[in-house]
């Protein structure tokens, strides 16, 4: 292989891969299989949220629309669960992205740091958060995701330009930005909406976004799960369920199915948003206080 700078990355991108599912395996190993294994319906949430997220919609939302829905992790875990389960069909969408979108390497590494870096820091404040920080925070974040969706929509977000480079004030916000988005995804704020609007803010091509998202993520979910698994602050079964059945959602939507109308899509995870937003809220203002 080459050493280009795309491919050194790549290469990067493998080496995550594998010490995240060696780290993972090793700190989770007595825990696979403890309460069964992952049922069909786990399976289906995984495959059809990154089926969407492949396609643009974002995963972390409609999961925890779910999760909550259906009661499958407690929502103090949920944060972890996400970012843990979400992680190896992530790192699929980016090595295909990568590979595919042209970007200067310059701005999408600097932004792949930061986001890193960001996640790290976050996911360190998180994975110790009690129960009502959590819902309160997360109720919060679903309120904003809900707002992306809606100004997606209505096309209210910024058009982009043609840039496929960040250079001075540019790039520097472009990494603050980002540093403040990895370390807001721990909290269950995807960050693919978030990093479209402040790709489009800097003028840049909104296909740029792709790469830059994904890559982001990518980095990012494996070093902040890292935190979550070692806090043991997720639910182990759901979240493999999220990625076995995760990787073939994000294959069949890349390979087979490609684009859909994702238009008619975007008005029901918005409802569907909102209302789980309303009860994590609900629950964190009438619950009783959990003993310490």
């Amino acid at each position: 292989m080459t050493f280009t700078p795309r491919n050194d990355l790549l290469l990067a991108l493998g080496l995550f891969s594998v010490l995240y599912v060696v780290y993972w395996s090793a700190a989770a190993w007595g825990k696979f299989g403890a309460d069964g294994w992952p049922t069909i319906k786990e399976y289906v949430v995984g495959f059809v949220t990154n089926f969407f997220d492949t396609l643009g919609i974002g995963s972390f939302a409609p999961t925890t629309s779910v999760f909550k829905f259906w009661k499958m992790v407690p929502d103090e875990k949920i944060p972890g669960t996400l970012n843990v389960g979400h992680c190896a069909p992530t790192l699929a969408e980016a090595f295909l992205f990568i590979l595919v979108v042209d970007v200067d390497m310059t701005t999408l590494v600097a932004m792949i740091a930061a986001s890193v870096v960001g996640s790290w820091l976050g996911a360190g404040i998180v994975s110790r958060w009690p129960r009502r920080n959590v819902q309160i925070g997360m109720g919060l974040a679903l309120l904003t995701a809900a707002t992306i969706f809606t100004m997606q929509i209505f096309k209210l977000f910024p058009g982009g330009g043609d840039a496929l480079k960040l250079e001075g004030w540019a790039l520097a916000a472009g990494v603050a930005g980002n540093f403040a988005l990895g370390a807001l995804m721990t909290l269950g704020i995807g960050l693919y909406g978030p990093c479209m609007i402040l790709v489009s803010l800097l003028a840049m091509n909104p296909k740029a976004a792709f790469p830059i998202m994904m890559g982001s993520c990518a980095f990012l979910m494996p070093v902040g799960s890292i935190r979550f698994i070692r806090a043991e602050s997720y639910s182990v079964r759901p979240a493999l369920g999220l990625a076995i059945g995760g990787v073939p959602g994000v294959l069949v939507a890349t390979y087979i199915v490609k684009s859909l109308p994702i238009e008619y899509v975007r008005p029901l995870v918005v409802i569907v948003v909102l209302y789980t937003s309303v009860m994590m809220l609900r629950s964190a203002f009438t619950e009783k206080p959990q003993a310490s």
